[in-house]
């Protein structure tokens, strides 16, 4: 096959890579660029693991080729926290709540939820297991997974609603 040139950046850096035109996007993500947190479980898409956010949108990169990205930005779980490493409202969430226990599954959680709750920032039980009905754990019964999605919310909210001298501070 002849490969192929790609640029995308990933994280806020840029990339350029030749890649063969059936490489996926999660084994470009792991292989190419760096960041290993993007886990790949089943490789098929129903598992999660490998879910990263592509121009803002939750997708599974196991699942599409790292050709189809060229032009895009790609967010890992390394690009969810701040620069100095303060931990995004759903990471935080996530350990506060106990909602991860062996943390393979925890970065497609943390993509999923930070996508589901840009869109839907104050969810019910139920949206929020539907939001993440596509991302599996085998370690956890969901309850602290679905308790750190309304924490995260929270947190958020309490962000947004904060004086901003208090935010200054």
């Amino acid at each position: 096959m002849h490969e192929r040139s790609v640029r995308l950046s990933v994280n806020g850096t840029p990339f350029v890579a030749t890649v063969e035109p059936r490489m996926t996007l999660a084994d470009f993500l792991r292989d190419k660029c760096g960041p290993t947190g993007t886990h790949l479980g089943c490789e098929h898409g129903a598992c999660g693991a490998c879910t990263v956010l592509l121009d803002g949108d939750a997708v599974r990169s196991c699942l599409m080729f790292a050709v189809q990205v060229d032009g895009m930005e790609v967010t890992t779980v390394e690009g969810i926290a701040a620069p100095d490493g303060t931990l995004s409202p759903v990471q935080s969430a996530l350990r506060e709540c106990h909602g991860l226990q062996c943390g393979f599954c925890t970065p497609g959680f943390v993509m999923s939820l930070t996508a589901m709750l840009r869109d839907n920032p104050d969810p019910t039980d139920g949206e929020i297991r539907e939001g993440l009905s596509g991302n599996f754990c085998r370690c956890t019964g969901y309850q602290g997974i679905v308790a750190a999605a309304h924490r995260a919310a929270e947190i958020t909210r309490e962000a947004r609603d904060a004086p901003e001298s208090a935010v200054q501070r």
